[in-house]
């Protein structure tokens, strides 16, 4: 049986007349990685705020491990299990220094002692590569590096689960593949949960375990990335058909690119 780790029941979230999510029902299982794709407009990005709080929902029922995620907080684990959320523009403050930008959620959490937070980030930083930008600003840093180090401060308090929003925003392809790794990699390595929103279809579907297909505020098809990409449900093949898919699209891996 399927461990449910995030369970959403009819989440609803209405902008005046405009019904953007009207009765979302989505079970995410423990350690796996869901993405929810849709046409632009559909309310992927809204939904991740409506779990993280970010906008207030409507109506509905979330929750996580068993626990109204209200009970939860996204950088303590002493209220609740630890979520984290990627920004889709980053949201890295410009007048903090990586490093800086990192230490950020434990230093408001203070639960840490700032000598302990200060090695904790320069690993992490430097697992990704970023040891020599440790003091740089984001202006100094090119857009792969400045999605290294807003990906270092979604993990750097050890969530359980991680929400990404648009993680690959801006990059070219071989980079938004850099990412999609990353994604893998660490999760893979830490064992979180994340929900992914992602419009690079099917690229996306190489790191994902189950897709949500969301359409006229309701998830419409839910099921591993197979099922969808062989499906001849009518409005699913011209999802995908808008959606520039291609049967014959494959990965070019190019290890030389860095993020």
């Amino acid at each position: 049986m399927a461990d449910t780790f995030l369970k959403i029941t009819g989440l609803k979230k209405h902008f005046g007349d405009s019904k953007v999510l009207d009765g979302i029902d989505l079970n995410i299982e423990r350690g796996r990685v869901t993405t929810v794709v849709g046409k632009s407009g559909t309310g992927k990005s809204v939904l991740l705020k409506c779990i993280a709080d970010i906008v207030q929902r409507d109506a509905g029922l979330i929750e996580l491990d068993g626990k109204p995620i209200s009970q939860s907080r996204r950088r303590s684990k002493q209220a609740g299990v630890a979520f984290s959320y990627m920004f889709q523009n980053n949201a890295l403050f410009d007048s903090l220094t990586a490093m800086e930008n990192v230490a950020l959620p434990l230093l408001e959490a203070g639960q840490i002692k700032k000598a302990d937070i200060k090695e904790k980030v320069v690993d992490m930083l430097t697992q990704l590569d970023l040891a020599d930008s440790l003091d740089r600003y984001p202006g100094e840093l090119s857009g792969g590096m400045q999605k290294r180090v807003a990906f270092a401060r979604a993990l750097i308090t050890d969530p359980q689960l991680v929400l990404f929003d648009e993680p690959t925003t801006g990059l070219d392809p071989e980079r938004k593949f850099g990412i999609f790794d990353l994604i893998s990699e660490y999760r893979e390595k830490y064992g979180f949960t994340a929900l992914l929103v992602s419009h690079d279809i099917p690229e996306v579907f190489d790191i994902s375990d189950h897709v949500a297909w969301l359409d006229s505020g309701l998830v419409r098809f839910f099921g591993e990335p197979k099922e969808l990409l062989e499906s001849t449900q009518a409005d699913v093949v011209e999802f995908l058909n808008k959606a520039k898919f291609s049967p014959t699209k494959s990965r070019v891996p190019n290890p030389g690119v860095a993020l």
